[in-house]
């Protein structure tokens, strides 16, 4: 019994009694030569395959890692967020009062600064607007320029005496 393959069969295959020994050699190799067509197929399928399960594992790996990057930066943001609002975090031992005492200087200092800068820049805005300019709250603002100008550098308060 002779197998043929046809063209446009899709793989079917017929039984022919007879036939010419030439094409029943060509046929063989041919079907030997799909299936090595096949199975490098799937072998590449198979590869391709591992490939994707091993990058999505490892996708997997860091996906978690940047979550628990995210939930500690998360924290520190919330932390930084209340030490800002209250003062120093809970998970965190308080600072020596000497360290804190300096930094509040600092602050003060820093706040001060800006507070003569904007008493500048009222004069100067009060001074362009000319003396028409009048009311309870330029009375407040005189006296506030009045202070700046009576108190020493250093003893300038961003309170004014009550």
């Amino acid at each position: 019994m002779l197998v043929r393959v046809e063209p446009g069969a899709c793989g079917a295959v017929h039984s022919q009694k007879g036939g010419n020994p030439r094409k029943k050699l060509s046929t063989s190799k041919q079907l030997a030569e799909r299936y090595a067509d096949l199975a490098a197929s799937h072998s590449e399928a198979l590869r391709q395959r591992e490939e994707r399960e091993w990058h999505n594992a490892r996708l997997r790996q860091e996906n978690a890692r940047l979550r628990l990057e995210n939930r500690r930066l998360r924290r520190e943001n919330r932390c930084l967020f209340r030490q800002a609002l209250l003062g120093p975090c809970p998970d965190k031992p308080p600072a020596d009062p000497g360290e804190e005492a300096e930094a509040l200087r600092a602050q003060l200092g820093r706040l001060q600064e800006k507070h003569r800068r904007a008493l500048r820049h009222l004069r100067r805005c009060r001074a362009a607007s000319g003396p028409e300019a009048s009311g309870a709250e330029n009375e407040e603002l005189d006296e506030l320029l009045l202070d700046e100008d009576e108190q020493p550098l250093d003893k300038k308060s961003l309170v004014p005496a009550v």
